[in-house]
């Protein structure tokens, strides 16, 4: 794949592109259950939850990239990912409202990328009703903003560590 006369950031962003269209489907199969057991939404709240889920996806996908540049095997990625999901899952408010946390919790929170993701998630469903105050954490602007920022370095980082290691190899 890297002998091709394209560019290896080319390589990575297509690698990226073809992750998030792989984890949309799934998106939409959360959205249709949620449909079927009744939770009710406007057209607008799911067209906000699809351009907010496309915009994860692809921050997923770089964060992918970042983290598998440093992995030599598939099931070495099997087992990091564990580790670098479950307390990213805990840090960012899906399982428990992370709105009081202590000073340390709060600065692994700040830097976990889910974390804006599931922010930016909730911004798109309780946009314009008064639970938002409640629920959602930062505003969407901020959210997409260290999305953008992560996003780059990871792809950034993460492509200059693929690139590097698949010459060593």
């Amino acid at each position: 794949m890297f002998v091709s006369p394209i560019s290896r950031y080319s390589i990575i962003i297509g690698k990226i592109l073809g992750e998030a269209l792989v984890a949309l489907p799934q998106a939409g199969a959360i959205l249709a259950f949620a449909l079927i057991v009744g939770i009710r939404a406007s057209p607008a709240q799911f067209v906000g939850l699809a351009i907010a889920g496309a915009l994860i996806c692809l921050l997923g996908g770089a964060f992918g990239v970042l983290v598998l540049s440093n992995l030599s095997s598939q099931e070495m990625a099997g087992q990091i990912f564990t580790f670098v999901m479950l307390p990213q899952f805990f840090l960012a408010g899906i399982f428990n409202p992370i709105k009081v946390l202590p000073w340390y919790l709060n600065i692994l929170s700040r830097i976990s990328p889910m974390r804006y993701a599931v922010d930016l998630g909730r911004s798109a469903f309780y946009a314009g009703s008064p639970e938002s105050a409640r629920t959602v954490l930062d505003p969407p602007a901020l959210d997409l903003a260290v999305m953008a920022a992560m996003f780059a370095v990871f792809l950034l980082v993460g492509t200059a560590l693929f690139v590097r290691n698949e010459r060593n190899r």
